[in-house]
């Protein structure tokens, strides 16, 4: 029989989910999430839209998280429950706002594991050119789905050993291009990367941020699950912030390094990277044909696989945790008795996935396209973030901790909504057309008497 849990019972809601997850547990789901080798599937859209500033984008964009990081670890402490920023939002601000707030990272959510997928498979393509991307794409949503059918346990198992995979891959990928850059291959050791004076411009970088923030997200897929660690919601706050500093200062080091080795950065930077082979090209340059090889099939089993795998759990937890407030189809609620996961939404999000990613892998421009579109809705996921908790924290007279919970949340806000503005234009029109959309879902729900509301139990912190 489960356990209540009183943070949760506090709240109106018993355990359902399994507590067996550590700290360690979550710092390395945060960074598989993550990917440490996040830059090798997107590299040639992050050095197009940055100019060549890859290493500033990335940089830029963990700052960025890590005040996003600073607001989660304010409100995950508060509320410590599964479904994230949509909670935040709910009980920081108003329920209504917490529909919008869901709405708004399910663009996000929704659309990540497709993303990876379609990523997992152009790479796999790259490597085995007999085989169509369409069929890797079909085989990592059902295995991916089976594997999160079975627990969070096995889980967080097949995550560790990717982790550790992929690290070494990174390895020997920077071990050999740097060796590469001495020798006097690709443009030598410089300084462009990080900072190009003659290209610099904000906008430039903010847009090009836009695109780099796809390699972070992940990190806050660690609150949605605040219900299945056993170490308590001040561990999740410290997760987060520990893999973004990890995963963060490894993109910026591999993308320099990739920049410099880039056979044709001018091409790059004028044409974009249709075929999604930049980085594997550059790869090529430092060590030869089997180097391109070798990370191409990382970011394929990286992606396909490891990222797409946490991509499934978090989304599951997003609509499981919507449904059980009546906001979602009450069908997506239920939970596995004998493996204590939300099974529907699992199927769910496989669904939607394999559905969506047999759309977007025949299309020339799928993969910056999603890129752009996850980006836009997690934006404005986190905008909302910071304003719940200046919202929480100043509301019924209480007085905010002035750094914490008011400057660094106003900045965080500030720094999401340069990026959201200089944005790519389809990635906001149909980002404004998903909240269009979700203001009349939530128009509807008044009409019809079924007003959001979550559910409370004894006096919130």
């Amino acid at each position: 029989m489960t356990r209540t849990d009183p943070s949760l019972e506090r709240f109106g809601y018993r355990q359902e989910l399994r507590r067996t997850l550590t700290t360690r547990d979550l710092l390395f789901y945060g960074l598989i999430f993550m990917v440490p080798i996040a830059p090798f599937g997107i590299f040639g859209s992050v050095f197009s839209a940055s100019a060549g500033m890859v290493a500033l984008a990335y940089l830029v964009g963990m700052v960025a998280m890590m005040l996003t990081a600073n607001s989660y670890a304010q409100m995950v402490r508060v509320y410590p429950m599964a479904g994230s920023v949509y909670n935040y939002a709910g009980r920081g601000i108003a329920a209504p706002v917490g529909f919008l707030a869901g709405w708004a990272v399910l663009l996000d959510y929704l659309l990540v594991p497709c993303l990876l997928y379609v990523v997992a498979g152009v790479a796999m393509n790259a490597a085995f050119p007999a085989v169509p991307t369409l069929v890797w794409v079909v085989g990592f949503v059902l295995l991916n789905t089976l594997v999160n059918s079975f627990g969070i346990r096995l889980t967080a198992l097949v995550t560790k050993v990717f982790l550790v995979a992929e690290l070494a891959v990174l390895g020997v990928f920077l071990a050999i291009g740097m060796k590469a850059l001495a020798d006097g291959k690709g443009r030598g050791f410089e300084w462009s990367p990080l900072f190009d004076p003659d290209a610099f411009a904000w906008p430039v970088i903010f847009a090009a941020v836009s695109v780099a923030m796809l390699s972070f997200l992940g990190f806050d897929g660690i609150s949605m699950l605040a219900e299945e660690t056993r170490d308590g919601s001040r561990q999740v706050g410290r997760a987060m912030v520990a893999a973004l500093l990890l995963a963060g200062t490894l993109f910026v080091v591999q993308g320099w390094v990739a920049a410099l080795l880039a056979p044709d950065p001018d091409g790059l930077i004028a044409n974009g990277d249709p075929a999604g082979t930049a980085f594997y090209d550059a790869a090529r340059v430092a060590g030869g044909g089997w180097l391109a090889t070798l990370t191409a099939i990382a970011t394929a089993l990286a992606w396909g696989i490891a990222n797409s795998l946490v991509a499934q759990a978090a989304t599951s937890r997003l609509l499981y945790a919507m449904a059980r407030d009546r906001q979602l189809p009450a069908f997506l609620a239920r939970v596995s008795l004998k493996r204590a996961v939300p099974i529907n939404a699992i199927l769910t999000t496989a669904v939607l996935s394999l559905g969506l990613g047999v759309w977007m892998a025949g299309r020339a421009d799928g993969i910056t396209l999603l890129s752009s579109l996850v980006n836009f809705g997690a934006v404005i996921a986190f905008i909302t973030l910071h304003a719940s908790v200046i919202w929480h924290h100043s509301r019924a007279g209480r007085r905010p901790k002035f750094v914490r919970q008011l400057l660094l949340p106003l900045a965080g806000a500030a720094v999401l909504i340069a990026v959201a503005v200089n944005a790519n234009l389809l990635a906001q029109q149909v980002g404004v057309i998903w909240l269009g959309v979700g203001v009349l879902v939530l128009a509807g729900m008044y009409a019809a008497g079924l007003r959001p509301r979550l559910p409370h139990h004894l006096q919130e912190a």
